[in-house]
């Protein structure tokens, strides 16, 4: 059960990078094909996370 909730919460994330590299996963319709964060609306850019901060410089 657990499995399927994180399989769907995964499948509506987008991966991509701002101007300085960084990345990024977003909660936005996938259908878009954004690879840029600065191209997202500022609700969009609302819904991501840093994966810079998560993972640490070492990754």
């Amino acid at each position: 059960m657990q499995g399927q909730i994180i399989s769907q919460q995964f499948s509506k994330m987008v991966w991509v990078s701002d101007k300085n590299r960084a990345q990024y996963s977003c909660y936005i319709d996938q259908d878009r094909k954004v690879k840029n964060k600065e191209d997202l609306s500022k609700h969009e850019q609302d819904s991501c996370m840093n994966l810079n901060l998560v993972l640490g410089d070492s990754w």
